[in-house]
This record gives C-alpha cells, sequence and structure tokens, in this order.
C-alpha cells in the first residue's frame, strides 16, 4: 500500500506488482518524457517580439551573428551536432549565418546555448580592400578600421 502510494507521488503509472525493490509491469515515469525532447517553439513570432527584442517585422536583418555561450557538455545528441553543423565549438566565438528559414529552425532547437544578433554595419559595406581591415565586435558590428594612405610629397621651392 505505502509502495503503490509512493509511485503515485512520483507520477508513475500502472500499479504493477512489486518484488522487493524492483516493480514490474510499471509504465515510465511521466517526468522522464520531457527531458530529452526537441524543443516544442512556436514557428511565428508572438505581437509583442518585435517590441521586446527590436527589429522591424517588414524589413527583417539578413545575417545573424551567432555566438554560443553555454557548453553543450550533457546535452542531447542533436544539440551537439547543430552546434557543430553551425561553426560554434568554441564559446564566445561569433559566426555569421543568413537569416533564412532552413537556419532558423535549427537556431530555435539550440536557442538556449547561443545569442543570436542582428549584423550591423556603422560604417555600411566593406569594399574590397577594406574587408582585410574589418572586424567583428562581441556586440554584432562590422567596424571598419580606417588606414591612412601615405601623403605625396611636394617640393620645397626656395
Amino acid at each position: 500500500m505505502a509502495a503503490a502510494a509512493g509511485r503515485a507521488g512520483l507520477g508513475l503509472a500502472g500499479a504493477g506488482k512489486v518484488l522487493g525493490k524492483r516493480t514490474e509491469g510499471m509504465a515510465s515515469p511521466l517526468w522522464v518524457r520531457c527531458l530529452f525532447t526537441r524543443s516544442n517553439i512556436p514557428d511565428s513570432p508572438r505581437p509583442g517580439d518585435h517590441e521586446k527584442y527590436g527589429g522591424d517585422p517588414e524589413e527583417p536583418h539578413k545575417i545573424h551573428v551567432i555566438t554560443r555561450i553555454k557548453s553543450v557538455i550533457g546535452r542531447p545528441y542533436w544539440e551537439k551536432k547543430i552546434i557543430h553543423d553551425l561553426g560554434l565549438q568554441k564559446a564566445h566565438q561569433p559566426r555569421l549565418h543568413k537569416n533564412i528559414p532552413s537556419v532558423n529552425s535549427r537556431l530555435k532547437v539550440v536557442k538556449h546555448l547561443i545569442r543570436i544578433q542582428p549584423l550591423k554595419l556603422p560604417h555600411g559595406l566593406p569594399t574590397e580592400e577594406e574587408l582585410s581591415s574589418s572586424f567583428l565586435t562581441t556586440r554584432g558590428e562590422l567596424i571598419i578600421k580606417k588606414r591612412l594612405k601615405p601623403v605625396e610629397q611636394k617640393e620645397i621651392k626656395s
């Protein structure tokens, strides 16, 4: 009787036979089902999300800056695979990905391990010459370091 009450308190279904410390014919606990399942995340954003997180729903940004901020140790195999496929093996190393549905669906699965920011271009798009002197900040800004060009020396007439 006490064993049955204990099983009911743990959320165990079924009234199986108790054989010593083992229980036969008992279904798995209900709370175990939610431990390792894929995220149940809605496909469309909620009405208040754009005000909360910023951004314009009519003109979404084209490129995500994705940074892994949590470890994958102890996470399920599918989350580890997605992190590896996105190139986020090292923490706090930003990666750029397109804002397309196939990438976004994978990001939703590992959203608790990553930070997603839009790519900001405060100096505009870099030219081919400026690409080597540009870098990405942790805030998601692509900064272009302006290199000074040497000034041509003029002849001095005396």
